[in-house]
């Protein structure tokens, strides 16, 4: 009986996701280490209407602050900085994912495990939003995740997070 209601709530999520204007496919979450305070989610947004639409905010139970970061070449320096908004052209998509558009998880409440779900919301400049259950998945740790776990306090390894809050 409760596979049959998950079931059920599945469907409506989906449904009610693609009535949206916006689409939601191939999210997750990061499952980070137990001492790393901060992890990112990672979608594909795809726009079905005819106007430009901006993902302008998000918020998660499993973090205190949530933002939209992106990795940037600076003077041949990798940063990783808040932006104020993802753009996600007139049928069109965006893509978010490791080493370049995210949202940031910032002061996770909870260990975040493998298995488990976030819930996350996600603000439209239309005044759509869309709320989801985001699988955590484990990530191969490639060079970013050896940066940070290597680096000092306040640090992104090579990367300088333009909030301050990555690493600490």
């Amino acid at each position: 009986m409760n596979l049959l209601k998950g079931f059920a709530a599945a469907i409506i999520a989906s449904a009610a996701l693609y009535a949206q204007s916006v689409s939601v496919d191939d999210v997750y979450v990061r499952e980070v280490p137990p001492n790393m305070p901060n992890s990112a989610a990672f979608m594909s947004l795809m726009n079905g209407s005819d106007q430009a639409v901006d993902l302008v905010g998000a918020t998660s139970d499993a973090a205190q602050t949530v933002e939209l970061h992106e990795h940037a070449n600076v003077n041949g320096m990798m940063q990783m900085r808040q932006i104020p908004k993802i753009a996600i052209p007139a049928h069109g998509s965006a893509l978010l994912k490791p080493g370049g558009l995210h949202v940031m998880l910032i002061g996770l409440t909870r260990k975040l495990k493998e298995g488990e779900n976030v819930t996350l919301t996600l603000n439209f400049s239309n005044g759509e939003s869309v709320t989801l259950e985001a699988p955590v998945k484990k990530v191969m740790a490639g060079m970013m995740m050896k940066q940070q776990s290597a680096a000092p306090e306040g640090k992104c390894g090579s990367m300088k997070c333009g909030t301050g809050k990555c690493g600490k």
